[in-house]
């Protein structure tokens, strides 16, 4: 309703295609050229086939139609007017109900007009802190897109699972090796009274499970620290 900055109106178009939604109608916008303007495809950012199916139009009951469903947003309740729900708690309910729903966004100077709240049969109040509760635009309608979309189901996350190769035990004990070398070369390590130190670093490698290529890093480190404390040629 009566949008006023065309980057929210771009951003709006991006976060509603995110979670699998297309339908973008504004009412009286501010800019007659709001769908086309550098400033909103910039920020749509991918979505601009949203822009180009979305209306304008000049009154929400022209919003409105075919719409069985209509849910206000605003920040607090209002005295008088529909019931006031949190999203998360109101929309399992709602996507049960097969009906077409709407979801009505105020400006971002002023919010939705009591007029406007009054036409629709719900109202959603996002919980936020008490102290401040003002989100974007863009911001509000991604998280009612987002909740929306876990009402009706949500997004599978493909999970990611990287191919892993573990060090074998011949290589521990090679790099094991090599830090003995190292460490005596520094003086860390007394080869007349080693104690504990290699059974214990042993220990530490096998409680890390280290990959092959974890393995070759520590190796790498342990090669660079022997060249640089290796006295120069002739000395």
């Amino acid at each position: 309703m009566r949008t006023s900055h065309r980057g929210n109106v771009g951003a709006a178009a991006r976060a509603i295609k995110v979670m699998g939604f297309a339908e973008l109608v504004l009412v009286q916008p501010r800019f007659a050229d709001v769908l086309s303007h550098e400033e909103t495809v910039a920020m749509a950012s991918g979505a601009a086939d949203v822009l180009t199916r979305a209306r304008i139009v000049d009154t929400l009951a022209e919003a409105l139609e075919g719409i069985h469903i209509a849910c206000a947003t605003a920040m607090t309740p209002r005295d008088f007017g529909p019931p006031t729900f949190a999203p998360r708690d109101h929309f399992p309910a709602l996507a049960a109900d097969g009906r077409r729903i709407a979801f009505v966004f105020g400006s971002e100077r002023f919010g939705l007009a009591n007029e406007d709240v009054w036409r629709c049969q719900a109202c959603l109040s996002i919980p936020t802190h008490p102290d401040y509760g003002s989100l974007n635009l863009a911001q509000a309608v991604q998280l009612i897109a987002y909740e929306w979309r876990q009402a009706r189901g949500g997004f599978a996350v493909v999970p990611r699972t990287p191919r892993v190769e573990h060090a074998s035990l011949p290589e521990v004990i090679g790099a094991l090796e090599h830090w003995r070398e190292t460490l005596e070369q520094i003086g860390f390590l007394d080869p007349a009274a080693p104690k504990r130190l290699l059974p214990r670093l042993q220990q530490l490698l096998n409680r890390a499970q280290l990959t092959r290529e974890e393995l070759h890093i520590l190796r790498g480190i342990a090669r660079a620290v022997q060249q640089t404390s290796r006295p120069p040629a002739g000395k």
